[in-house]
């Protein structure tokens, strides 16, 4: 119980501090968005001003930058025709659900997605139902909303861009190191003829789906970022490798699946387990990891490569010591996934499968080269 309350707190802990960057964003612009439209345009009560800069700024990443437009747009758009309306046809339940359905169509006319009209619907709703009409403040909100929201939308490329490095590797980190305890258990679940263990790694990794969504959308945000704020042009050159690392992270993960798969095939069908096939497995866990490490601290990657051709080599001395056929599959599969890392590390395709063809060629019965002296910083 106690375990569980330490391991909760923590993750409420990285959660919050993961956080942090948005909340200041957040806190910056709304108190920028009320000084500039209570002192500079002296509105007697901007309300719109700094919870429009606030909406805008709260969005989930992945397309931030679209949805954050889309919100101010919405808000504006419904705050003026909440407004408009009031002159007409007064206030009430009615005329409050006149508003909210024509703010909804509307929106949905333009081509807005749902927060769009989401907020399009909250503001036209805030001003029939809450704020008192006032003739010398009338359609100033609406010009709070825009206020708010450019406001916000500057924070948020301008005056406190987030880094898209911590961005997208707060992302891959879940992603990655799914993926490599799920490899490093399968060598487990191989070595010791666990076929229980092996399907509970196929069950975690079939749950990092998840991740990798997360992970794709983290990218676009990064993106935004990185093209939308000239303090962080700098980091385009570090984030390409992401971007570019993308599809063959995704390869692996798939990869993964079918070579556990095939790991339970193997242990049900009692083939043959050489000790190199579950070194080469572990080797390739450690790839992974120092795929993950290399992104975080911007490292080159040559730990990562020493790991792959490791992986190849032994899976290449298993085969050659006799495998059944699912065994053999693995080895394929080791391969395919090692050239992926290859290439995920920012190898050229030819690059990668000339070093994976050459690691096969080496393959002997000599037990694998020993880890990298740094290599001890992960364990």
């Amino acid at each position: 119980m106690e375990v569980a309350f330490k391991a909760t707190l923590q993750r409420r802990y990285h959660r919050t501090r993961g956080s942090l960057g948005i909340a200041m964003q957040a806190a910056v612009a709304a108190g920028i968005a009320w000084f500039i439209a209570h002192n500079l345009m002296h509105h007697p009560q901007p309300y719109f001003a700094p919870i429009s800069a606030v909406a805008t700024l709260a969005v989930s990443v992945g397309q931030r930058m679209r949805r954050a437009v889309e919100i101010v747009l919405g808000n504006a758009f419904g705050i003026l025709l909440g407004e408009a309306l009031i002159l007409v046809i007064g206030r009430g339940a009615w005329q409050i659900s006149l508003v909210v359905v024509l703010a909804i169509l509307v929106a949905i006319f333009a081509g807005g997605g749902p927060s769009l009209v989401m907020q399009s619907a909250a503001g036209a709703v805030l001003v029939v139902a809450v704020i008192p009409t006032n003739d010398e403040y009338l359609f100033s909100r609406f010009v709070d909303a825009i206020v708010g929201g450019g406001v916000g939308l500057a924070v948020m490329a301008l005056v406190l861009p987030q880094n898209p490095l911590t961005v997208v590797s707060r992302a891959a980190g879940p992603l990655l190191d799914d993926l490599a305890d799920g490899v490093r258990l399968t060598a487990e679940a191989l070595d010791h003829r666990d076929r229980t263990k092996a399907e509970e790694a196929l069950t975690d990794l079939s749950e990092a789906e998840t991740h990798l969504t997360a992970f794709e959308e983290a990218l676009t945000a990064a993106s935004e970022i990185a093209t939308l704020s000239p303090i962080r042009w700098g980091k385009r050159g570090a984030l390409a490798q992401y971007v570019d690392g993308q599809d063959h992270i995704a390869r692996c993960l798939r990869n993964s699946r079918v070579l556990i798969r095939r790991t339970v095939s193997v242990i049900r069908d009692e083939e043959p387990v050489p000790p190199a096939l579950v070194s080469s497995l572990r080797s390739l866990a450690d790839t992974i990891r120092w795929v993950h490490r290399e992104y975080a601290e911007e490292l080159p990657p040559d730990a990562s490569r020493e790991a792959a051709v490791r992986a190849v080599r032994n899976a290449s001395d298993a085969y050659l010591s006799g495998l059944g056929f699912s065994g053999s599959v693995i080895v394929a599969q080791i391969r395919s996934m090692a050239t992926d890392l290859l290439r995920a590390g920012g190898m050229e395709s030819r690059d990668a499968e000339r070093v994976v063809r050459r690691a096969v060629g080496k393959a002997s019965s000599k037990p694998p080269p020993p880890a990298p002296k740094h290599f001890t910083q992960l364990t």
